[in-house]
């Protein structure tokens, strides 16, 4: 690729993953109007963005074998994808979709921190700062939305699931095409929710969907993940894991004016909650500019 084609490619790619970050942030609208639990709703996510999949590779003759070495990691950070889907839902549930999702904003320290001790790089300090004013935002609203104590401990915890499986797939996107990784990942994450239901006696009538539920499953278990999963991944052959992650906290933006467009939780929120969201949103919107002012000062 010549040097005056990567500012397009990357261009390219920022506007796929902005694209597909909007698309996540409905998932949250989907997460709220599905009566299922939290397990059941990943569980039938991923049962339909992994049928989609092999469908796709059916239909287009796509080889989508794998060695049996990278498929076993495949499944097992498929543990990973279904443990973040579960956190994400069951915060929802236990807060609001507003909540939730600020909550996840937290994903960018993680990132900053996790990605340079994995791949074994030096750590940036501008990406720590950054982080720490993100999870200065998230203590501000959990000093002042205490009732939702859960609901913000489960979106944490969803963060550092979603940073591990991002550095991980920014390796194996390096190897492997897109759509592959995301049907193993996709499909690992269907068996390990299969097993954790088996083992708490899941499979019961509350797994029996509601007439109104099955079109939101499967809009969010197609657009909504297969889709979006692959095109999320793909961007990771040009952008790095943090800049994936930095990018993916814009989700609050868009995910919070979608919920206020279907539910009105603006209205729930208290003036401690937007006052922390202001600080991690504008770390993230500050970033790029401070990342230009640092790289101008190395190169003077």
């Amino acid at each position: 690729m010549g040097q005056e084609n990567v500012p397009a490619t990357l261009n390219k790619n920022l506007l796929i993953l902005h694209f597909t970050v909007f698309i996540w942030g409905f998932t949250g609208i989907l997460g709220a109007l599905i009566s299922i639990s939290a397990v059941q709703l990943v569980w039938y996510r991923v049962l339909i963005a992994a049928v989609t999949l092999f469908l796709y590779f059916k239909f287009n003759r796509t080889d989508f074998k794998v060695g049996r070495k990278v498929f076993l990691q495949l499944l097992c950070t498929g543990a990973l994808v279904a443990g973040h889907w579960i956190l994400f839902f069951l915060s929802i549930k236990l807060s609001t979709v507003s909540v939730a999702l600020v909550c996840f904003s937290s994903i960018t320290l993680f990132t900053a921190v996790l990605e340079p001790l994995i791949n074994k790089k030096r750590i940036s300090k501008l990406e720590i700062i950054s982080g720490v004013f993100i999870i200065i935002g998230i203590l501000i609203i959990f000093r002042f939305e205490t009732q939702y104590t859960k609901g913000i401990i489960a979106g944490l915890a969803c963060a550092v699931f979603s940073s591990l499986f991002t550095i991980i797939n920014a390796r194996y996107v390096k190897t492997y095409q897109p759509p592959v990784i995301a049907f193993y990942e996709l499909t690992g994450a269907f068996l390990w929710v299969s097993i954790f239901l088996a083992f708490t006696n899941g499979y019961t009538k509350a797994l029996l969907l509601h007439r109104a539920d099955i079109g939101y499953l499967v809009l969010l278990g197609t657009i909504c993940t297969s889709v979006a999963y692959v095109a999320g991944v793909s961007v990771m052959r040009e952008l790095s894991a943090f800049r994936v992650a930095l990018v993916t906290n814009l989700e609050p933006v868009y995910g919070i004016i979608l919920s206020f467009a279907f539910f009105g939780d603006m209205n729930k929120m208290t003036t401690g909650f937007w006052i922390g969201a202001v600080i991690v949103l504008s770390t993230i919107f500050l970033f790029p500019v401070a990342q230009k002012q640092v790289e101008k000062r190395r190169k003077a």
